[in-house]
């Protein structure tokens, strides 16, 4: 005898829910082996913050921001026990330095060399002890003076009473133009747009001129075609024969602007004469046993151990002019970057070692000037012209290039 519908439809749900049942039963335990123990919010939490550093910089397309990307790139470890590197935009110059020395979350900062003078000048009270609260880690690379103008003005001078951009305020480029236009006693209009605005205002006739201090090639300027009409304005004692350029040329390197820097700017074959100053990766001075100064003598480890891979053609140019032993006059170096250079003293002086010397070192072409003035006017002689020192500089090059061959063959 059949079963009715109604019969056949408990059945066939009765059997769904045994095989239900059997299936959970059997899967519970191998769900159970492939579980583990996952991390707490707060274990998670402070691993991150066990292992981030900041680093404040200028504006994105600074070459200071390019220079920390590259660290970041090669540096970040985001392991439990690794070290990751954070980027943080500020405005640049004295205000780096200001975030580095008052910000809470701030532990490094790129900074030029002359900011702690310059601070000093403007509070002697307030930053009297500026140099025991930040130090420097490293030199970096040199930021070069670049005037950018219209072509109807040739020289400093046609600025007087003009239109130029100063940058955004107590950036490094305002301190140093300010410096630069009161040292040369040429008054102008300023203003303080940003680098993208001024250079608008600037193809528009709104400015005579803009000014941006940063390493070479600085991508604004990369983006100007040569029907533009603009130009560099030099700056060097030929150029501005009138003015007296010993108190900058004392304060700052000299540098140059070439074609292959700005080929769409400067003519090939020529370059333009300006000055630079050093910029400077610096840290705040936490106490030795803090978890922040831990981490910033991390960074610095993990840094300086790799330095060798910033040379690569897919890192920034300006790395060639690295030096991790370079010193700075009237500032000190960060504890734990001494400590590194002490220990692996044979790798920091190796990391230039196969490089040739470069003619247009600012840095050695400074030391030499200031050897040949010294001479000159301590032996009564008569000054050299420019093309004289030029050519006397040039035996000097290849003097040291020579020895260094020698030396490295008897070793």
């Amino acid at each position: 005898m059949g079963i009715s519908k109604a019969a056949a439809r408990k059945l066939l749900y009765l059997s769904f829910v045994t095989l239900a049942m059997s299936s959970s039963i059997v899967a519970r335990p191998v769900l159970a082996q492939s579980q583990k123990p996952g991390i707490s919010y707060d274990e998670k939490k402070k691993q991150a913050n066990d292992i981030a550093v900041t680093v404040v910089v200028s504006g994105i397309s600074c070459t200071c921001a390019r220079f920390t990307e590259d660290i970041r790139n090669v540096v970040n470890d985001l392991s439990p026990d690794g070290i990751r590197v954070l980027p943080v935009l500020g405005n640049g110059g004295l205000q780096n330095l200001n975030d580095v020395l008052f910000l809470k979350n701030i532990d490094m900062g790129v900074v030029d060399e002359d900011n702690l003078r310059l601070l000093k000048q403007r509070d002697p009270a307030l930053y009297a002890n500026i140099e025991q609260r930040v130090q420097y880690i490293t030199k970096l690379y040199n930021s070069e003076f670049q005037v950018l103008a219209r072509s109807d003005i040739k020289s400093y001078d046609d600025l007087r009473g003009k239109k130029v951009n100063f940058n955004l305020k107590d950036s490094q480029t305002e301190v140093t133009a300010d410096n630069v236009f009161t040292h040369l006693n040429i008054p102008v209009q300023r203003s303080n747009y940003d680098n993208d605005e001024a250079l608008q205002k600037l193809k528009s006739g709104e400015l005579a001129a803009m000014i941006i201090l940063t390493g070479a090639p600085q991508v604004t300027f990369s983006k100007v075609k040569k029907e533009d009409g603009l130009h560099f304005l030099p700056l060097d004692q030929q150029s501005l024969p009138r003015h007296d350029l010993r108190e900058l040329s004392a304060h700052y390197l000299p540098a140059e602007l070439t074609h292959e820097l700005y080929p769409n700017l400067v003519p090939e074959g020529t370059s333009v004469p300006t000055i630079a100053n050093r910029a400077l990766l610096v840290a705040y001075t936490w106490p030795e046993n803090s978890p922040r100064y831990k981490r910033i003598a991390k960074f610095v480890d993990a840094f300086f151990s790799k330095i060798n891979e910033f040379d690569n053609p897919s890192r920034h140019p300006k790395w060639r002019e690295v030096n991790l032993s370079a010193e700075m006059p009237g500032w000190i170096r960060y504890k734990a970057a001494a400590e590194w250079l002490a220990a692996h003293r044979n790798q920091a002086v190796s990391t230039n070692s196969g490089k040739a010397l470069d003619q247009s070192s600012p840095e050695l072409k400074q030391a030499f000037d200031n050897f040949m003035q010294k001479y000159g006017s301590s032996a009564g002689q008569k000054p050299l012209s420019t093309e004289e020192r030029g050519l006397l500089f040039a035996r000097f090059m290849k003097f040291l290039n020579e020895s260094k061959v020698e030396q490295a063959a008897a070793r």
